[in-house]
């Protein structure tokens, strides 16, 4: 953990362990901004919440125009480009997390956000003050060990979810978090073998299209990408963790051509599986 800024106007903390899957933070912050303060155009690599505090700002966001306000938040999610700026008036004071992980876009989803709905109003000032408490627990707390703010990062989310306010039917979100739960269970047992998105609805007794539409409205990513991301998280333990060689880490998740492993790899981490393992081993010792 390394605290870079701290001041009477701005705090700013760089989470720096990257060994968490299901749920990772890679900043977080506070920020009491001057009158027209922006950001951007930025583009995201991870998911990033604010919290208004106080004060008033604009998010642009997926060609749309969002007035914001205490008491409010909004989400900006990876690959969206997005602008937001402070009043001239009553410039904002807010808290943000940057985040990301395999649990992460189900608890999006629950919670009622994605890109074509960024913005988050809590049901009650009380939901928005205990979302707002937990953040500055986590920004208070960043000198604290990596397990405690991953676990108060799963708290901030439960607060994000419960606060948020989408419903559901009972009956049909029982229904879909058991064809999750089999989904998951079967790339968790099977992700190492040559498995294929039919394979997967075929377990859980669906057709592969109606399979494929609950399994992204819930998890907010297709089929393919989720199996890809999961096994490239399994991948980058074993770079960091192991001596095996690329090749045998390659068909250890899945792939039986190499080529194609590094190239999902590159996807997802931006650097390649040698360049990464450089990077990141835990041991001087590897050649």
């Amino acid at each position: 953990m390394s605290k870079l800024v701290d001041t009477n106007k701005l705090k700013f903390s760089v989470f720096q362990d990257e060994r968490f899957v299901d749920l990772n933070l890679y900043q977080f912050g506070w920020e009491r901004c001057e009158p027209l303060h922006s950001f951007g155009p930025h583009i995201r690599n991870h998911y990033l919440f604010h919290y208004i505090i106080s004060g008033k700002g604009i998010l642009h966001s997926n060609g749309n125009q969002y007035q914001l306000q205490a008491g409010m938040g909004f989400l900006i999610v990876p690959n969206e480009v997005t602008t937001y700026l402070a009043d001239e008036h009553d410039p904002w004071e807010y808290a943000w997390i940057e985040f990301d992980g395999l649990s992460v876009p189900g608890c999006l989803n629950q919670a009622g956000l994605h890109a074509k709905q960024p913005i988050y109003k809590p049901v009650t000032k009380e939901a928005g003050r205990l979302l707002h408490n937990q953040m500055m627990t986590i920004i208070d707390q960043n000198n604290a060990s990596s397990m405690h703010l991953i676990g108060q990062g799963f708290i901030f989310l439960d607060l994000l979810v419960r606060g948020g306010g989408y419903k559901e039917t009972n009956s049909g979100k029982r229904l879909r978090d058991f064809y999750m739960k089999e989904a998951l269970s079967f790339i968790e047992q099977h992700y190492h073998l040559d498995i294929s998105i039919e394979n997967i609805a075929d377990f859980c007794g669906l057709d592969r299209s109606y399979f494929g539409r609950i399994f992204r409205d819930t998890m907010g990513a297709s089929p393919q990408r989720f199996l890809m991301i999961y096994r490239m998280a399994k991948a980058e333990q074993l770079l960091k963790e192991t001596k095996q060689p690329i090749g045998k880490i390659s068909s250890m998740v899945g792939y039986a051509n190499q080529l194609h492993f590094s190239r999902a790899f590159k996807d997802i981490y931006g650097i390649s599986p040698r360049e990464y393992r450089q990077k990141h081993f835990n041991s001087p010792h590897i050649p």
